[in-house]
């Protein structure tokens, strides 16, 4: 599963970049493949694609600088308890 994960996410990513060298643990930050436009969409991506909810405190860029910490987001996210739902 974690393959896959990190799989989708350089899916979307490469083609944004194309001819651009770069790894799973890169800082797409530093290597200056995100703006503030893109940083959205990839958030909006990230919640589309594997039904979850980057909870406001999460929303940092520790966690969306590298294919690697997206995928752990992503994980952690899944893991989580839900909350909000009908009390049994």
């Amino acid at each position: 599963m974690q393959d896959h994960i990190d799989a989708r996410i350089r899916a979307f990513i490469e083609p944004r970049f194309p001819g651009r060298s770069w790894g799973d643990d890169d800082d797409i930050f530093a290597l200056g493949f995100v703006d503030s436009m893109f940083a959205m969409e990839v958030v909006v991506f990230v919640e589309r694609t594997f039904a979850v909810t980057v909870p406001n405190e999460e929303l940092h860029m520790d966690n969306f600088r590298s294919v690697r910490s997206m995928a752990a987001l992503v994980r952690r996210i899944s893991a989580a308890p839900r909350t909000g739902g009908v009390p049994a």
